[in-house]
């Protein structure tokens, strides 16, 4: 009996052995995904004797059953017996760092480096240490870009004689012959930086981030870049500017775009990792070129961080610098010829006033937000709108309100529905900043326009906006100037509105209260429920059953009941089914 329960229990591994070697890669893939099942039946000796080997013999595969295994080894510490048998896990995921597909090698590293941890010191120094010499040696590429993303994990727990070796391997593979291995140091230069003892830093790593950052191939350098954050934030003020801003100047200034569009992005990095005297005299100029720069990508990078950078200036010298140096440079972009660079800097504009007060903000910035205002560009009169808060606490929006008006309006009847259904999501505070008053005035009559556009999102997003300004505004001034309004479209000749309507009694219902929901609100619906469309008939039911928590128990029994009763024997099959259904729901 006790042999017949082993096989039955070994049954299911056989049968996954077998979807392993299946043609269907599909069963091979789910097999892949089982694999921490067959470990448990298998016990740890023979995960350790049966399943690894095997599956390090199969590495032949489709790329995604290939990943999954990479994945799934990652988490396979207790199934081979724990930290002290995590080497076996090597071989399998050495094989996989070496296949060409790119995402199977990274997560392979990716598995290695949570592995890595796991490892006692002796185990680090006997199996993977010469593990990642061998990757680093290898005859293809691929296994030495693997290498790259291991250094870090292994150097902190090895010896000083292995510390040595692997930072003169290192050296060697940014020295590689291959282009995308020197790609895949550099991109890892920064986390090995971390790790590695300050007087290496400066006598090795130093060396090595020059050299890779005059490499011959700009997606190198531009990599260096990003390398150079975690040096610069690693070291001695003293020793940045001497050692690091040399080769970050030159950076600023490359003849390749995107090694400028990465000093660009990485820029308020940058400035917190160089701290505030080598950001006043070295990086504000830096960022004038940038700013300036010939390429519209890095323009556009560079008027993203505007904000962020002048944020991070130190407060006894932000304003003198932003007004000399920042703000003529953002004079310039108000008026860029590319709309990707306007755009960028429209989004965070707004966000010097509070930076600079009242007085700048009304001298300097408003001139340029109301030039942004009237721009030819969607995007950019969009995201000024979108930011206004940021201006309204400074200032107030008065100031602004003469010249937002033709904007709004002009966004409100884009062509391009995207374009409306953004000012439509800005109105609720808009509103609140510019006051009842002046949106009666105005902007009103603009919301209840957008409830009949012939593009259904505008309509179903202008019935949200209308719950937020009521919720803003309260009962009152929906009852004086949007009730009317919206009641009125239930006897509009076209469907649409009929509909659009209802749905707005359905959104407008819970926020102004039973009261209106049932002197307002029902007398309309009730007429609606003969209308000659069945869609408008089905959608009365719909709101009814909505509306009747808030209804009290004389309107459901004199008029709701009888009146869904009626629509349950109508001629349309769904008018008849939400009827039905409404009906079951009522009390």
């Amino acid at each position: 009996m006790a042999t017949s329960d082993a096989d039955e229990s070994l049954y299911p591994i056989a049968v996954l052995i077998d979807e392993l070697r299946n043609e269907d890669v599909q069963l091979r893939l789910n097999s892949i995904k089982k694999l921490g099942t067959i470990a448990l039946a298998l016990g740890v000796e023979r995960t350790r004797s049966e399943l690894i080997p095997f599956l390090t013999d199969t590495i032949y595969d489709e790329d995604e059953v290939l990943l999954a295994l990479a994945e799934q080894l990652g988490s396979f510490t207790p199934l081979v017996g724990g930290p002290e048998h995590v080497h076996c896990l090597l071989p399998p995921l050495e094989s996989l760092a070496t296949v060409e597909e790119t995402v199977v090698r990274d997560k392979a590293v990716d598995s290695l480096r949570i592995i890595a941890d796991q490892h006692s010191q002796a185990d680090l120094e006997n199996f993977f240490v010469p593990m990642v010499k061998r990757l680093a040696g290898g005859d293809w590429f691929t296994s030495r870009t693997s290498a790259c993303g291991l250094f870090s994990v292994c150097y902190k727990r090895a010896s000083t004689n292995v510390k040595a070796e692997l930072r003169q391997i290192y050296r060697n593979l940014c020295a590689d012959d291959t282009p995308m291995v020197r790609r895949a140091v550099a991109g890892k230069l920064g986390e090995f930086a971390k790790v590695v003892e300050p007087e290496f830093l400066k006598s090795d790593l130093i060396q090595l981030f020059h050299q890779l950052a005059q490499d011959e191939q700009d997606s190198v350098r531009l990599l260096a870049v990003e390398a150079s954050v975690s040096i610069a934030s690693l070291l001695p003020s003293e020793d940045t500017e001497q050692l690091v801003m040399p080769t970050l100047r030159q950076a600023a200034e490359d003849k390749s775009w995107r090694v400028r569009y990465m000093v660009a992005d990485k820029f308020t990095e940058l400035q917190t990792a160089v701290g505030p005297e080598i950001t006043k005299h070295d990086l504000v100029p830096a960022f004038q070129n940038l700013l300036k720069d010939c390429e519209a990508e890095v323009r556009a990078a560079s008027a993203h961080k505007v904000k962020d950078f002048c944020l991070a200036l130190s407060p006894e010298v932000r304003e003198q610098i932003i007004m000399t140096s920042i703000l003529p440079c953002v004079k310039e972009l108000v008026t860029d010829a590319n709309q990707h660079v306007k755009s960028a800097l429209a989004s965070v504009i707004m966000g010097l006033s509070p930076i600079l007060g009242k007085d700048n903000t009304i001298e300097h910035l408003l001139p340029q937000f109301l030039i942004q205002l009237k721009d030819e560009c969607p995007e950019v009169r969009l995201n000024i709108i979108s930011n206004l808060d940021c201006v309204n606490e400074v200032i107030g929006i008065k100031q602004l309100s003469q010249s937002l008006l033709p904007a709004i309006v002009e966004l409100a009847e884009d062509t391009k529905w995207r374009v409306r259904l953004a000012i439509i999501e800005y109105m609720p505070l808009l509103a609140g900043q510019l006051g009842v008053e002046f949106f009666d005035e105005k902007l009103n009559s603009l919301c209840m326009t957008w409830l009949v556009d012939h593009v259904y999102a505008i309509r179903e997003a202008a019935t949200l906006n209308l719950k937020k300004l009521v919720e803003k505004f309260g009962k009152e001034w929906a009852q004086q100037t949007v009730i009317p309004k919206v009641l009125a479209m239930s006897r509009d000749t076209n469907y649409l509105h009929r509909m659009t309507c209802l749905f707005c009694i359905n959104v407008l219902a819970e926020p102004l209260g039973p009261e209106v929901a049932c002197k307002l609100m029902l007398p309309t619906i009730v007429a609606m429920a003969t209308d000659s469309v069945a869609n408008v008939r089905f959608n009365v039911a719909k709101t009814l059953q909505k509306l009747a928590p808030l209804l009290d128990q004389s309107s459901i029994q004199s008029s709701v009941r009888p009146l869904l009763v009626k629509l349950q024997s109508d001629s349309d099959m769904d008018v008849q089914f939400y009827a039905s259904e409404a009906l079951a729901g009522l009390k």
